[in-house]
């Protein structure tokens, strides 16, 4: 078989095994839990426990490679910059997606409102749910589709020195965004809805191109802990307010509502400007 077409059947690998270990989870605990769509307990245990096996299964088979190197080179303001992108990123992006008409269904709405309303179900989707999907997403998914990417890219150069200049060019290449993009769809449909489904495609390119600058999930890691995070505490702090648009929420004044959006954009474009500066170039991927 072909490296290319093993590789390819890898990435929908990585997809299915995700799923199925959601899938199995969901099931075993229906059976013990008859009330499992309104039992806060057995949906943070089903996310928890999912997971869990998710990166289990995911470190044991290195399908997501683990290393220390990235936070020995202690990238502590790099991170510090990952927390305020991440704040910037949810007032637009609810602001977006309520432009354009999209919200969650009642469904979807009520099994986050259970799931949100016991303190472990942030251990499951604030803790737990960050690093399987970053595992997953970034550290299996898009890993073998940037070689993938790279490889393609490299096989359209002519002669030998073309292709030698094509590596020294590295992961910005066409072979680079085409893998971001294909990763940020697969995270987006994954979701299930529309609603998150767009949010999280969006996030998702912002995550990819993370991984493609540091080689590493620990920043995309801590930029879903804090949107994650967020979304939970709200939920908790304010859960009256869980049903409203932004522009209910400002009163109906959609000055005040482009004001938020204004001030969210002030924070996430110097902080995606700070992270192109601080961000080492990445190295080639190996073959």
């Amino acid at each position: 078989m072909k490296t290319s077409t093993r590789l390819w059947l890898d990435t929908a690998l990585f997809v299915v095994v995700f799923l199925l270990l959601q899938l199995v989870t969901t099931l075993v605990l229906m059976a013990f839990y008859p009330d499992f769509t309104t039992n806060a307990t057995a949906l943070a245990l089903s996310a928890a426990a999912s997971s869990v096996l998710t990166i289990i299964v995911f470190a044991a088979l290195r399908w997501s490679p683990f290393s220390r190197s990235y936070i020995r080179s202690r990238p502590w303001a790099v991170l510090a910059w990952v927390f305020v992108l991440a704040l910037g990123t949810i007032v637009p992006s609810e602001w977006f997606t309520e432009l354009i008409g999209v919200d969650l269904g009642e469904t979807e709405k009520n099994l986050f409102r259970q799931l949100f309303s016991s303190p472990w179900g942030y251990v499951a989707v604030g803790l737990l749910v960050p690093l399987a999907e970053e595992m997953v997403f970034r550290g299996a998914l898009l890993r073998v589709l940037l070689v993938l990417g790279i490889r393609w890219t490299a096989s359209r150069a002519v002669g030998t020195k073309d292709q030698l200049a094509l590596r020294a060019a590295g992961k910005q290449a066409i072979g680079v965004w085409g893998p971001i993009v294909v990763s940020a769809l697969v995270f987006g449909l994954i979701h299930g809805n529309l609603a998150q489904g767009i949010h999280a495609f969006f996030i998702g390119l912002l995550l990819g191109w993370l991984y493609w600058r540091t080689d590493s999930i620990v920043p995309g890691v801590v930029f879903h802990w804090v949107n994650n995070s967020v979304a939970y505490a709200l939920t908790r702090i304010y859960p009256w307010a869980e049903d409203m648009t932004l522009v209910e929420l400002c009163g109906g004044s959609r000055m005040l509502v482009g004001l938020y959006v204004l001030f969210s954009l002030m924070l996430f474009l110097p902080a995606l400007y700070q992270l192109h500066l601080r961000l080492r170039r990445p190295s080639i991927l190996s073959d």
